[in-house]
């Protein structure tokens, strides 16, 4: 299963999604889906926007777990 720790990464960095949204450029809608690990897919330029604007790594935002 993968987790989606968007919340925890926004609430290191003091970031609304909202804020997040209009900085990557990026739905709230679709946001709310991948924070809620409802999505089915997330595309690298996606992840790589998410990560630059939070100053992050890929696992920081994903987890594996079994």
């Amino acid at each position: 299963m993968i987790v989606v720790n968007l919340d925890v990464m926004l609430a290191k960095r003091k970031m609304s999604l909202t804020e997040l949204s209009e900085r990557v450029g990026i739905t709230m809608s679709n946001l709310s889906i991948l924070k809620k690990g409802k999505a089915k897919a997330i595309r690298f330029s996606t992840l790589e926007s998410i990560c630059r604007t939070l100053d992050c790594q890929p696992g920081d935002v994903l987890e594996y777990r079994d």
